[in-house]
């Protein structure tokens, strides 16, 4: 078994790199992508590859901060994708063999403060 944080180090870059034979090594057969905003589950390690595969192309990952422990990683990435940087949180678990078992990935929108609390924060 490999560690959590070679694991998912190895993860992001085969995404980034389109490389779905080395994304495919790293993913358990069952493996269960989440993505909880759209109410959105796929299941099994082709069906995560066609949707990677599928989905259209222009979009660059840059992992901004991972951190991972025993069998769990969190990373906080950037995805470059016409123009714009959207943030990602993206939560995995491997299983007993260090294969990726379960993806949870929450894209946030931006959104404008709530007035009343300009005194206490700086906008960047």
């Amino acid at each position: 078994m490999t560690s959590a944080e070679a694991t998912v180090s190895a993860y992001w870059a085969a995404l980034e790199a389109r490389d779905w034979a080395a994304l495919g090594r790293l993913l358990a057969d069952d493996v269960v992508y989440h993505l909880p905003q759209t109410r959105e589950r796929i299941v099994g390690r082709e069906s995560f590859l066609r949707f990677n595969q599928e989905y259209p192309d222009g979009w660059h990952l840059t992992v901004t901060r991972a951190v991972a422990s025993g069998r769990h990683a969190a990373t906080w990435l950037t995805c470059a994708h016409q123009g714009e940087e959207l943030p990602v949180a993206s939560f995995l678990d491997l299983d007993e063999a260090g294969l990726v078992r379960e993806v949870t990935e929450f894209w946030p929108e931006p959104y404008e403060p709530p007035p009343g609390r300009q005194h206490l924060v700086e906008r960047y």
